[in-house]
């Protein structure tokens, strides 16, 4: 048991992480925080596209988290 529930433990923290590095990335796409990505040479679409991703998937991967049954029987 306590095995899953460490499981359950790291696929939380990993997406909402992803999902917490997905929006800064969607905040950079649109511009709402001050840094010029494209000083760095990574145009702002990659931003997005990368953002994007992340950020679902991990909004994803949390949210089935949290709703999974616990087998504790």
């Amino acid at each position: 048991m306590e095995n899953k529930n460490a499981k359950r433990t790291a696929l939380l923290i990993a997406g909402g992480m992803d999902a917490l590095l997905g929006a800064i990335g969607l905040l950079f796409y649109f511009g709402l925080l001050p840094f010029d990505l494209d000083a760095m040479g990574i145009p702002r679409w990659v931003a997005g596209v990368v953002g994007a991703a992340l950020f679902f998937s991990g909004l994803a991967v949390f949210a089935y988290n949290l709703s999974a049954p616990d087998s504790t029987e």
